[in-house]
């Protein structure tokens, strides 16, 4: 008797949408040959939450492939200071690749980036809707190639940034009571 999955119906795995930065240019001109249109977007994607899902999702919208350029985590550091990221590379990628309206995710370790969107040369450059009316990197070679050029509105009060104030509040206030808990007390989570 044939053998189908020992699980049908479980999704790819999403590691395999994360593919190393030497193979972007060939992968993109292969998309390109296929007819495919291209919608390039990037970040740092530290803390994953619900704007950037939204973000994603409506970026995905306006072409058939969306690649999404992380932020390597010295890049990050660069960025936005000591203690961030919060989470490694590797495991950002993953949560990225995991979410379906994202085709692939390639990691750079540049602070912009230029050289990366001058290897995909994306049909679609998308950015959040913070970077309207401000010089979006690799805007100029994108229409020179005839692409477009996107801004898309964040959901409001979302942000890695907020989260951590949140929970860096959390824990000020949980730290005067014992043992660190706040609230009543609940029984430990069954496994």
């Amino acid at each position: 008797m044939p053998r189908g999955p020992e699980h049908p119906g479980i999704p790819e795995d999403p590691s395999a949408r994360v593919i190393p930065r030497r193979t972007v240019r060939a992968l993109c001109a292969r998309l390109r040959s296929e007819g495919k249109r291209i919608v390039f977007t990037n970040g740092c994607f530290d803390l994953l939450h619900a704007g950037h899902a939204q973000y994603l999702r409506r970026a995905a919208a306006l072409g058939d492939v969306l690649l999404v350029g992380l932020n390597g985590d010295a890049s990050v550091r660069r960025l936005k200071g000591e203690g961030r990221p919060v989470q490694r590379a590797a495991d950002r990628a993953y949560l990225l690749a995991s979410l379906s309206c994202v085709s692939y995710v390639t990691i750079f370790p540049e602070d912009t980036p230029a050289r990366l969107i001058g290897e995909v040369i994306p049909h679609v450059l998308v950015k959040g809707g913070d970077w309207k009316g401000k010089t979006i990197v690799g805007s100029d070679l994108v229409r020179a190639h005839g692409g477009a050029v996107k801004t898309i509105r964040f959901l409001p009060g979302r942000s890695t940034t907020s989260i951590l104030a949140r929970a860096a509040d959390l824990r000020r206030k949980g730290s005067g009571s014992s043992g660190g808990r706040t609230g009543t007390s609940r029984p430990p989570c069954a496994s």
